[in-house]
């Protein structure tokens, strides 16, 4: 049973519903928010880009019919969302639910987003446009193994944080480091005081195995159900290869097969490869960064199911009738 703080007892709840890519805490979310009248806010960092409905999973319209559900599909893919960004977002949709006499449940597995919520964000100086350009370029003129490299070099911190693959986070890191003398790591554990909620958080942590089936059966699903047509409209837009939107889960690969450089079983194959590289990241953030913030977290050992849901309802419910 999640112990409420009793530092923070008079604050209003939140229920953070936690988990790897497939492993049904959306399914869990819309259940609580369906029992409790509660509202469903996203707390993904791709599922709030509007172009790829399909191949992020986004709660379909018969989800939306039984709850509400707030940030999913709200920003153009030309945009970017930071966690500063998004964090504001969730922070006014959480007070509307208070304000409404709603239950916010915010479920996702973007960790830095659960971070930010949870911990706040350090007020970090704006970084000028000519610093992130120079970043930017670095990056194309070393490539990413070498650029990784050289962030270690002189940001230890980040470096070791960061696959050399992750061009985003890289120049990010190599750019805050640019303008302000300072790592990024120095700059996330500042924080800004906190919170000014509650939380009871709920972790859906199902074996590996089942886990990776789920992925794989989930990258099945969106083919079928249109993601390659859905790449195919992204691509049209002719955006930033750069942009957030763009590195999502899936569209490298259904980019290639629609360029006819990779066979559809490969693309296929490259997609689900990725889903469970990326549900193993998310599973280690999970169990080494937020549960040990949470030691009385619930903790969904199995694959989400229709079956698990009474004893989970009622150690949500126990934490909500003890806390208010």
């Amino acid at each position: 049973m999640p112990r409420v703080d009793d530092t923070n007892a008079n604050a209003p709840p939140v229920l953070v519903i936690a988990g790897p890519t497939a492993s049904g805490k959306s399914r869990l979310a819309l259940d609580v928010a369906e029992a409790l009248g509660g509202v469903v806010i996203n707390a993904d960092s791709m599922q709030i880009y509007r172009e790829l409905a399909i191949l992020t999973a986004r709660p379909s319209e018969a989800d939306r019919a039984r709850a509400p559900h707030r940030l999913y599909g709200a920003l153009s893919g030309a945009e970017r969302c930071s966690a500063g960004r998004w964090r504001a977002l969730a922070v006014s949709e959480i007070d509307a639910c208070h304000a409404a006499g709603q239950v916010p449940i915010v479920v996702g597995g973007t960790g830095l987003y659960l971070r930010a919520l949870e911990k706040g964000l350090a007020d970090m100086p704006e970084v000028p446009a000519a610093v992130r350009a120079a970043a930017e370029a670095t990056h194309r003129e070393l490539g990413g193994p070498a650029f990784h490299a050289a962030l270690a070099v002189r940001d230890p911190a980040m470096a070791a944080r960061l696959r050399p693959s992750d061009r985003q986070r890289l120049v990010r890191a190599w750019e805050v480091l640019e303008a302000t003398g300072r790592s990024l790591a120095d700059w996330q554990g500042d924080g800004t005081g906190g919170s000014p909620y509650r939380f009871c958080t709920i972790v859906c942590l199902p074996p590996r195995a089942a886990l990776y089936a789920a992925c794989d059966a989930r990258v099945t699903a969106m083919i079928d159900a249109g993601a390659i047509d859905e790449v195919r409209a992204l691509a049209a837009l002719n955006l930033d290869p750069a942009l957030p939107v763009m590195k999502a889960l899936g569209v490298s690969a259904i980019g290639r097969h629609l360029a006819g450089d990779l066979a559809l079983d490969a693309a296929i194959a490259a997609t689900q490869q990725q889903t469970r590289n990326y549900a193993k990241r998310q599973m280690t953030w999970l169990r080494t960064q937020l549960l040990p913030d949470h030691p009385d977290a619930i903790v969904v050992d199995e694959q989400y199911s229709e079956s698990l849901w009474p004893e989970n309802f009622r150690n949500i419910r126990q934490f909500l009738l003890t806390g208010c």
